[in-house]
């Protein structure tokens, strides 16, 4: 009967440590680190992918003209603007003809001078020919001497070698007067085709050199964005299929467009494919030449397969898999990848099929030995 008192106090003191005991394993197998990990699985779908490249580009000008002089000069003045627009034809400047027109006119008193030269030269020939045939009739008639008939000969060959030097000369000075004439008609700076005025590289009183451009235009309807796509996937690419564009300037307006051509070069630096991609509408206003503009090329749409969202897929190195649930249990499955698209989601070509149930999102690192709870939503998860 002594002992009663401490085994009442033993088996008061175990029905407080047993529960506690039982709550401490509970919580330690729900929160503590054997608790079973939350995920939020997804079932495979089969589903037919509309794949997509992205790129970035810079809108650029198909036809462009620098506009400038054939000789170096002065710009004595400009008619356009930066903006404005202009017919072919149109005069747009004018060069400072300097000492081009005294060259004229001293080109043109020597074209007199040859011409004077080569009527001179005609006149002697004339001459020379005219006393040669009457010495010939006068050696004929036996009332001159041969000598005197070759010295008459002599005299014509040379006239008539210096009336040809006359039409050489002659011919010289008019190839240098026209030469003189195209030199200042070209004074003019005028639009080659219709266009808008982007650039003005030079102001009127500057000095350029020949063939340095003073303005640049270009054609608003030749307008096209020179596209850079990654090789890795640029797969598929090919002309004539649609696109999408957004300029830097207007993110929230969607231009279309389509692929005109893939450039033959690539870029073995960056490792890009180059295209060009044209408007369906040329955007007004028009951009600038240079902005940036981001472009979405549609591939043609593939045969459904099994399709998943890339948060699903489980890299490591080469190592590419899914987890799986199979039975209630957690699998690592290895998985073949097909084409994704940039909705983010990819098609599986070998390792699971339609109906399976994969782990979407989990809440810390899986193992093979992990517990998982199945929940609808993790927290800190958009999805």
């Amino acid at each position: 009967m002594k002992h009663l008192p401490l085994q009442g106090r033993t088996l008061a003191l175990l029905a407080v440590i047993v529960p506690l005991l039982v709550l401490f394993i509970y919580v330690g197998l729900r929160s503590g680190p054997l608790a079973p990990v939350a995920v939020t699985v997804v079932t495979v779908e089969s589903r037919a992918l509309t794949p997509a490249l992205f790129g970035i580009g810079t809108v650029e000008a198909r036809y462009t003209y620098k506009i400038g002089p054939t000789f170096a000069g002065r710009v004595k003045f400009l008619e356009v603007h930066v903006g404005d627009q202009v017919k072919a034809g149109q005069v747009l400047g004018e060069m400072d003809p300097v000492d081009l027109d005294d060259k004229l006119r001293s080109q043109q008193a020597a074209f007199r001078r040859a011409q004077a030269a080569l009527r001179d030269a005609e006149a002697r020939q004339t001459y020379a020919q005219t006393q040669a045939g009457r010495y010939k009739k006068l050696f004929a008639a036996g009332s001159t001497s041969n000598e005197a008939l070759n010295t008459k000969q002599q005299e014509l060959d040379i006239a008539a070698a210096g009336l040809s030097a006359a039409q050489e000369d002659l011919a010289r000075v008019r190839s240098d007067q026209e030469a003189l004439v195209t030199q200042q008609k070209n004074l003019r700076l005028i639009a080659p085709h219709d266009g808008v005025v982007a650039s003005r590289d030079a102001e009127p009183g500057t000095t350029v050199v020949a063939g340095q451009s003073v303005l640049e235009l270009i054609d608003p309807e030749s307008l096209w964005v020179n596209v850079r796509f990654d090789q890795v996937s640029a797969a598929g690419l090919a002309k004539e299929l649609p696109a999408h564009i957004v300029l830097r300037s207007r993110s929230g307006q969607t231009l279309n467009g389509r692929v005109l051509r893939i450039e033959l070069k690539a870029d073995a630096v960056t490792e890009e494919m180059l295209a060009k991609v044209v408007f369906d509408d040329i955007p007004r206003p028009l951009p600038p030449i240079g902005e940036l503009a981001e472009i979405t090329v549609d591939l043609p749409a593939l045969p459904a397969a099994p399709t998943l969202s890339n948060a699903a897929i489980r890299r490591d190195g080469d190592n590419v898999g899914v987890w799986q649930i199979v039975d209630e249990e957690l699998r690592l499955t290895p998985v073949t990848l097909g084409v994704s698209s940039l909705d983010g989601f990819v098609q599986v070509q070998k390792g699971i099929k339609e109906g399976d149930q994969v782990v979407l999102y989990s809440e810390k690192a899986l193992t093979l030995s992990s517990r998982i709870d199945v929940v609808d939503h993790i927290p800190g998860v958009s999805r």
